[in-house]
């Protein structure tokens, strides 16, 4: 990094369509790294409306708020790169402003638009056609805005244009790994052009996607000369250098913030989740607990005939270990009340699936009946292998406002289980729930695995199938079981109208259900 420019990184956690929020935290962050002696300071992709703002771009009124916000910032004694959506000549620009000394000195345009996985971009934007460098003190200093750093042309252009130091504002959505891989990729660029990069990514959760930080400053000879934190709003200046998390840590912190920022930034006081003993909203309930702490986590247990009493027992000792409030709110009279009522309808059909799925289905109303009262989310609690095949009941198990786990195999599942009561040095999470084969518990002694393949077997076709789109014919070359991929792909495809009407989830997974994968449900291809 030249030395005679300090850089800062302003690794904030926006909010799309707070722009006088967002307008407060630029102006803040911006005075603390003028007070912190830097002379440039860097701010995330889209600072200004937050990311994504989607098709809030399509409303003028909007547009011209941000440009207007843009105008009126008040940063003093800094110059500052700030992302904004720039509406100009009829055309919306992805863009980052240079503002210094009361006004904007220089604008570059985004080069490259992303329209995969979960980018729509040129849905709303034009691209960029020029590179942009600007002096700083002395130096000279090219602006990119977060997709252009992902191929190799606009680095070496703005490098070839006279840049010494590449800035980068990015909003650049988090999935396992993908921060250690960005970050070599930056490397790279920085040595192969001979530039400092200086990188700075958007923190937290919007929907469902979620912000890792992890920004960077780059010398030219590839040292890292500074990472930002995961997962947490910092300023971020030279020498400060962030330990990468380990894997479950990451993933773990990636849902604790998705929950944490929907929750708040939708404004719940609290959040309620149906306790059934199980793995899966054993880690629900953990993952709630950090986010928003104990006072603001209900959960309520429904038990039915087939409940157990070990998972009776576990659901409340969970919720003593972590001071929770527990409902505890038996269902069987209404499933009773039930039975009476379709008695005539159902005459001579031997009890099936239906019979099963009511159970659920009470339990749905009955967590939506306290969402309603009290103002309550729901967070549901199904895995990503379970809604890979359907094994999960529309109106029932699936009812609900935020699906943490919906991008979580259920072998992960495990994984943080076990890490987060390691964590805690306790069992927060008692031994039997690991160690009991899971169930529904919506017949006498069910299991999963009398309805599913071994989870290590369903996982493998589950990532080959949904994550890496390999078909049946790769899958089985793989190794894996000739009947068991072709009977999960099936269970997949035709659970594809549950998906639609799931609730949105934290992405944690290089390709998540929603935005990232997007089949037809009306579709006879197998395979």
């Amino acid at each position: 990094m030249p030395a005679d420019l300090r850089i800062a990184l302003a690794q904030m956690n926006a909010v799309v369509g707070d722009i006088d929020g967002n307008v407060a935290k630029v102006e803040e962050f911006s005075a603390k790294a003028r007070d912190a002696g830097a002379q440039l300071v860097v701010f995330p992709e889209l600072t200004l409306t937050g990311y994504p703002p989607e098709d809030l771009l399509l409303k003028r009124g909007f547009l011209r708020r941000a440009q207007s916000a843009l105008e009126g910032l008040a940063i003093d004694g800094i110059t500052a790169v700030v992302g904004w959506p720039e509406e100009a000549g009829g055309r919306v620009h992805n863009a980052a402003a240079v503002v210094a000394d009361g006004r904007v000195q220089a604008v570059y345009r985004k080069r490259l638009l992303p329209n995969y996985g979960v980018f729509d971009e040129r849905r709303w934007f034009e691209p960029g056609a020029e590179p942009a460098v600007v002096d700083v003190v002395g130096t000279p200093v090219g602006i990119t805005v977060c997709e252009d750093i992902w191929a190799p042309e606009p680095t070496a252009a703005t490098a070839a244009a006279g840049a010494q130091v590449v800035v980068n504002v990015s909003a650049s959505p988090y999935h396992h790994g993908k921060g250690m891989e960005r970050e070599r990729m930056i490397v790279e660029l920085a040595r192969g052009n001979g530039v400092t990069m200086a990188f700075c990514n958007l923190v937290g959760g919007q929907d469902e996607l979620v912000f890792d930080g992890h920004s960077l400053i780059v010398g030219p000879d590839g040292a890292v000369v500074a990472r930002g934190p995961q997962f947490d709003e910092d300023l971020v200046l030279g020498g400060q250098v962030a330990q990468p998390l380990p894997a479950e840590e990451e993933v773990y912190r990636a849902l604790v913030t998705g929950v944490r920022d929907y929750v708040e930034k939708n404004g719940f006081e609290k959040v309620v989740i149906a306790s059934s003993g199980g793995i899966d909203s054993a880690l629900t309930v953990l993952v709630a607990v950090d986010a928003l702490g104990a006072e603001r986590v209900v959960t309520v247990t429904m038990p039915s005939r087939y409940s157990s009493e070990g998972t009776k027992t576990d659901a409340r000792t969970l919720s003593e270990n972590l001071g929770l409030e527990l409902l505890e709110l038996p269902i069987e009279d209404a499933i009773a009340a039930y039975d009476e009522l379709l008695a005539e309808a159902f005459a001579g059909r031997d009890p099936d699936l239906t019979e099963e799925n009511l159970q659920a289905r009470v339990r749905g109303n009955i967590v939506m009946a306290l969402s309603n009262k009290f103002g309550w989310l729901v967070l549901t609690t199904g895995n990503k292998s379970e809604m890979s095949v359907g094994y999960a009941t529309l109106y029932g198990d699936m009812a609900g406002g935020f699906a943490v786990l919906k991008d979580v195999f259920k072998q992960w599942v495990y994984r943080l289980v076990r890490w987060r009561n390691a964590r805690a040095g306790r069992e927060l999470v008692p031994a039997s729930v690991l160690e009991r084969p899971p169930s529904a518990e919506l017949r006498y002694e069910q299991r999963d695995d009398q309805s599913l393949p071994p989870y290590d077997v369903l996982d493998a076709i589950l990532e080959g199938y949904v994550e890496n789109d390999l078909g049946a014919d790769e899958l089985i070359e793989g190794g894996l079981p000739e009947a068991d991929v072709k009977r999960v792909i099936r269970l997949v495809d035709l659970a594809e109208y549950k998906r639609r009407q799931a609730p949105p989830g934290v992405k944690i997974s290089p390709k998540a259900f929603g935005r990232d994968r997007r089949l037809p449900i009306t579709n006879r291809w197998r395979g």
